[in-house]
């Protein structure tokens, strides 16, 4: 059970929470901010007719349209009802998790006048998996997520539907057989759950975690295809890489080098007396998206433990704020650097996968006997071209790009949740070249020949074969890709990695 307070939540501790299957529930601490707040809230509002944005006003641009007493509830029920617009695809059960974690983590430190009882509600959808159907596109990034958090928050009302037990249903029905009302949403209560960036967060910490094993798989079967390719040992020197005063450089060069311990190929002399930039230059490579990663994770971090909701209510001092705390600038910046960063790894792998292919340091053309008869890899090397080229369509910065919404109201958006949808798809497609990497690299291990190859390369060569079997002659290699892939998915890179 991890209890939801105001320590610092961890991009790791999230992950572990979302992959363990673990349940929430609030400290002790947190329900009594929010308790308290909550009632300083209604205190207030009920003492002064004061006009108090998104409490007894509109919204956005209809801000000082003032809302009678009697239809403060309407207000947020309505608010809920007409911002659920989002469109495209349905994005995957475990990112919906992620945004109602992050949510309940925002309301949590008592600066958002809800009732316990609604954060309580998210707890329950958390925990049972009732998982609200939220779409892809819809937000601007800027007033708060304000489509995917409406259909987020959609069931707690009654309505939209939910993904439960592998099944889409009405929400209504599935509370129906908890036994279970749809709540009645309170002043505030609305705006608190459309405002936020749980919808970048919930993207951004995806990546976070994600990006930490692809840059350790880049490291590990960049060790294979070095092997593979016969090349040099001096760019992996500590001595090079402590001149240039990054931390990520002497990282990737410390992990090939731990890798290729035991080597008597990658130390043996060589006949040729420089390696192409996509071996030679790995270390600063790798090591600029690993540093850039160390900033991206920081950015997210900062963001899962702040209070992105408007306004922001401070009953110690007596003041609610209406300010931009939902604003996901930070965010958008962050992801475009991302998915950069991310392109990068993949963008080089590429380039290793040409030279491995090119007939070149004995390895025979396309790395299949009779190249002629047989295509052999030619054409995975193709596949991973045009994912290649598709990352860097897809890299065109989100965060320069910016519409008038709101009737000029806001007037400035960072469309940092469409950078977000990009940056994971980046992600996917740098995995997807990874994998072609590693399979025409145990393909050229093979060929050269396994003798005086490192231990560890080894015996991760063997536990991929156990997936994907040498190709003798020409066959349909798309079953090869999706085993490959797989494999990058699902084992563990450091399990290789470790002194």
């Amino acid at each position: 059970m991890h209890e939801i307070s105001d320590r610092l939540l961890t991009l790791r501790r999230i992950s572990d929470i979302i992959q363990g299957g673990e349940k929430i529930a609030l400290s002790r601490d947190a329900a009594e901010k929010i308790d308290a707040c909550r009632a300083y809230l209604e205190k207030k509002t009920s003492e002064s007719d004061e006009a108090v944005y998104g409490i007894n006003t509109g919204f956005g641009s209809l801000c000082n349209t003032k809302i009678d007493r009697s239809n403060l509830e309407q207000l947020q029920s309505n608010l809920v009802m007409s911002h659920a617009c989002g469109t495209g695809r349905e994005i995957a059960p475990e990112t919906v998790k992620r945004m109602l974690l992050l949510k309940v983590q925002g309301l949590s430190y008592g600066h958002s006048g809800v009732r316990r009882e609604l954060v309580e509600r998210l707890i329950w959808h958390f925990n049972e998996e009732v998982l609200p159907v939220v779409y892809e596109q819809g937000s601007l990034g800027a007033s708060g997520d304000l489509a995917p958090l409406a259909h987020l928050a959609l069931p707690l009302i009654g309505m939209g539907e939910v993904n439960y037990r592998g099944e889409k249903r009405p929400s209504e029905e599935v509370l129906r057989e908890y036994g279970s009302a749809p709540l009645t949403l309170k002043s505030k209560e609305g705006l608190a759950l459309l405002n936020g960036t749980q919808f970048m967060s919930a993207f951004g910490t995806l990546v976070c975690n994600e990006a930490e094993r692809i840059l350790d798989w880049a490291d590990l079967i960049s060790a294979l295809s070095i092997e593979a390719f016969d090349a040099r040992p001096e760019s992996f020197h500590p001595s090079v890489h402590a001149v240039r005063r990054h931390k990520g450089q002497p990282e990737t060069a410390a992990n090939v080098l731990c890798i290729l311990s035991g080597s008597f190929n990658f130390l043996k002399p060589k006949a040729h007396v420089q390696d192409p930039y996509s071996f030679r230059c790995i270390p600063q490579v790798h090591g600029a998206s690993r540093d850039a990663f160390r900033h991206i994770c920081e950015v997210f971090e900062n963001e899962v433990n702040a209070v992105t909701d408007n306004p922001t209510v401070f009953p110690d001092a007596d003041e609610i704020i209406s300010a931009g705390n939902f604003h996901g600038q930070p965010l958008a910046l962050a992801l475009d650097y991302a998915a950069v960063a991310l392109a990068e790894i993949g963008s080089i792998s590429e380039r290793r996968i040409y030279k491995l292919v090119s007939g070149e340091r004995g390895l025979p053309a396309f790395l299949v006997a009779n190249p002629g008869l047989n295509s052999g890899f030619m054409i995975p090397q193709y596949t991973a071209a045009s994912v290649v080229s598709k990352n860097k369509q897809l890299c065109t910065p989100a965060s320069v790009d910016t519409i008038d919404s709101s009737n000029g109201q806001e007037d400035h958006v960072s469309m940092g949740a469409n950078g977000a949808v990009r940056t994971l798809e980046v992600l996917e497609n740098v995995q997807k070249v990874l994998a072609v990497e590693l399979l025409s690299a145990a393909q050229a291990v093979d060929l050269r020949g396994k003798e005086g190859v490192a231990p560890k390369v080894t015996d991760l060569h063997l536990r991929f074969r156990e997936s994907v079997s040498f190709m003798e002659e020409d066959r349909p290699l798309y079953p090869d890709m999706a085993a490959a892939l797989r494999f990058v998915k699902e084992n563990d890179p450091r399990e290789w990695m470790m002194p």
